[in-house]
């Protein structure tokens, strides 16, 4: 089984729901995984219920959307692998930085204390300023591999960067196979 989960990165969130559909059609189990915030917001993409349903429907499981019912994933509910997608920046740093205060942290801190693989796709407003520092720190990591990203408005937001989620598939039998795909900034 694989976990997969989404923060709130509002405006990436249907490139992703398009993604987790694409990986549950190709067979994979999939757990899915929810940041509190997405969980529980009603935005100007998607209303909370609508994407908590269609999540729902493909994958045929109840999502995790809490600290204690994302533990397990590590110790006793092991995931073969995990994907987040998208990975805010704020996420981004609590990963760098060891701090698990969300269900997306401790299931990427449980299932990485078993050094088993982890696919980020960033998608962050700050990546190239505030952040850039937490991607060198993941980058080294064992078992940590990023979608390759670029920057999505570079005179409008010159510091952000979001993964390319048409690559995610790719990407994600790159990591199985122990590679990370290259150029990592498109």
């Amino acid at each position: 089984m694989i976990g997969y989960a989404l923060c709130g990165s509002f405006c990436t969130l249907a490139d992703s729901v398009e993604v987790l559909g694409a990986l549950a059609r190709a067979g994979h189990e999939i757990q899915p995984v929810m940041s509190e915030i997405t969980y529980e917001s009603d935005t100007r993409f998607f209303a909370k219920e609508a994407l908590r349903s269609k999540i729902r429907e493909l994958t045929g499981r109840q999502i995790i959307h809490t600290v204690k019912d994302a533990e397990p994933l590590g110790p006793t509910s092991p995931l073969s692998a995990m994907v987040i997608a998208p990975c805010t920046g704020n996420t981004l740093a609590k990963l760098a930085n060891g701090i698990t205060d969300s269900a997306v942290t401790m299931a990427a801190k449980a299932h990485l204390r078993r050094d088993r693989p982890l696919l980020i796709a960033l998608a962050s407003n700050d990546a190239m300023s505030q952040n850039l520092g937490n991607i060198g720190k993941l980058l080294v990591r064992k078992s940590v591999y990023f979608v390759p990203m670029r920057q999505d408005s570079p005179d409008g937001k010159p510091h952000s960067l979001v993964a390319d989620f048409s690559r995610v598939e790719e990407c994600f039998a790159a990591m199985m196979a122990g590679r990370q795909i290259r150029p990592l900034f498109c």
